[in-house]
């Protein structure tokens, strides 16, 4: 039998893996619109902040257990007839990648990453980590050591891909090796910087191929 795999890859989702940029801002106008609020301002907000952090900023007059119902019906229908596109290199990516040797690492929730991996084609691991699997959110650690454990690895042999400030510090906060894709500028902190996923894609896979090897930033 081949030993397990002793490097591993954890991915976030949004915005590394799917470009759901469009999706975000329509669905954040949308909910923007039900309360008579600046669609571009709250989705400034929503940018930077998670949703209960949003509500609290953008409209603190409102309950916001009724804020998050209407944003996540919202959602939910925006997976079911949305549309979404794969970032280029994704498919072959994850594809390619050990069995077992690969999660993502997502502030939604799962139920969404399955219908929208469903809508791209893109393979779906063994393990997703999502909003619901955790008390604290990026940019805590606590998401991406929860991934760590499941996956049964060190933090110091796992590898981050993100594209966003907060996933960045979660993943460094959790000791991890994290590289940065499809932005033009690197995200400060990350080991390594890629314009697209499409350019990372070779080394993301030498790092998972590399068992036994130390990780490196």
């Amino acid at each position: 039998m081949r030993p397990g795999p002793r490097r591993y890859v954890l991915f976030d989702v949004d915005g590394t893996l799917i470009d759901a940029v469009d999706n975000q801002r329509r669905v954040w106008g949308t909910w923007a619109g039900r309360y008579g609020l600046d669609a571009d301002a709250v989705h400034r907000v929503a940018l930077r902040t998670r949703p209960m952090e949003t509500f609290a900023a953008v409209a603190p007059d409102q309950d916001p257990g009724e804020c998050l119902t209407a944003l996540h019906e919202l959602e939910d229908e925006d997976v079911r007839s949305g549309v979404y596109t794969a970032f280029d290199g994704a498919s072959e990516l994850l594809g390619a990648l050990p069995p077992g040797a690969w999660a993502l690492v997502t502030s939604n929730y799962e139920h969404r990453v399955r219908g929208r991996f469903a809508r791209t084609g893109l393979p779906v691991p063994d393990l997703v980590v999502d909003a619901a699997a955790v008390a604290e959110g990026k940019p805590s650690p606590v998401p991406y050591l929860l991934a760590a454990e499941r996956l049964g690895a060190r933090p110091e042999d796992c590898l981050v891909v993100e594209d966003a400030p907060s996933g960045v510090e979660a993943g460094l906060r959790a000791g991890m090796t994290v590289w940065g894709v499809n932005a033009p500028t690197a995200v400060a902190g990350v080991h390594r910087h890629f314009g697209s996923l499409r350019a990372a894609v070779p080394d993301i896979l030498a790092f998972a191929r590399a068992e036994g090897q130390a990780a490196v930033g």
